[in-house]
């Protein structure tokens, strides 16, 4: 058993497949990727990282009554993220932020984790193939993934408190298998925080200002010789070390820091296109 306690669902115990899990290089990763990319560079206050976000998917999802399958398929379910998250996207210029998804069985399959889970009696196909409708819904509806995003991106980003987001989660329900909430203000609220969210938090041009120059850093420096692709596949540290260690490099993570060319940036429309995102939460 493992105990895991997180700001927003408190304390949590899990069964030895999970310890196991956490134990491997894969998700060790996660706890070096941030979730809102290069963010952190120009606002340090936005540090959580895709780890975080992992377990608090499992987390939320135990606490819905889902089975420890699914528990273990939200765990999981960013294992394939790039360094720096979403700039991945922008840097393989993929319009629908869903890079991960696209070589997600290729992480999953050359990880330790396929002989984790056939060590607990998990197949990682039941990962790879299995309908998690409590996990995963597309938009507008909501998911696990995409309500602890909205929860923990929106506290971090100062958008929502922590005691406003738990208030929340007390009317998150399932209805059919899928989640709902059972409070029709609280169906209003987390529509709106979506919007705001999105409005202040994703398409803030400061932040993607750092998302778009990190994006375009890391193409020059590939196309430069500096960078692989698989470097990608790394921490965010790994990565900014090994960026910094060209002079060019150093130059420019210095230049983000410092907001150098912003106005310019924006003005010209080089920031990454942000997929339009609308929330429909349902009453129970």
């Amino acid at each position: 058993m493992i105990e895991l306690n997180d700001m927003l669902y408190g304390k949590m115990e899990f069964s030895a497949v999970f310890a196991a899990l956490l134990e491997t290089d894969a998700l060790k990763r996660l706890a070096g990727i941030h979730q809102s990319g290069a963010i952190f560079l120009v606002n340090p206050d936005i540090c959580h990282t895709r780890l975080e976000h992992a377990i608090g998917v499992a987390m939320l999802i135990k606490k819905l009554g889902g089975s420890e399958l699914e528990q273990i398929a939200g765990l999981l379910h960013d294992v394939s993220h790039t360094a720096f998250s979403h700039v991945g996207d922008y840097v393989f210029e993929n319009a629908d932020e869903d890079f991960h998804e696209k070589v997600f069985a290729e992480v999953l399959y050359k990880s330790e984790i396929p002989d984790v889970l056939r060590k607990y009696g998990y197949d990682v196909n039941e990962i790879l193939y299995g309908k998690f409708e409590i996990l995963e819904q597309p938009l507008p509806l909501l998911c696990a993934d995409r309500l602890d995003y909205t929860l923990r991106d929106g506290i971090y980003a100062g958008i929502i408190s922590r005691q406003k987001a738990k208030t929340f989660l007390a009317a998150v329900v399932l209805n059919e298998g899928r989640i709902a909430v059972n409070n029709q203000a609280e169906v209003l609220w987390i529509n709106e925080t979506f919007i705001k969210l999105n409005e202040e938090f994703f398409r803030l041009p400061l932040y993607l200002y750092a998302n778009g120059k990190m994006a375009e850093l890391i193409k020059e420096l590939i196309v430069k010789g500096v960078l692989t692709e698989g470097d990608l596949f790394k921490t965010d540290t790994m990565l900014l070390n090994k960026i910094r260690s060209h002079s060019f490099g150093y130059s420019a993570i210095k230049a983000i820091k410092q907001l150098k060319g912003v106005g310019e940036f924006i003005r010209h429309g080089a920031v990454p296109k942000v997929k339009a995102r609308t929330l429909n939460a349902l009453l129970a």
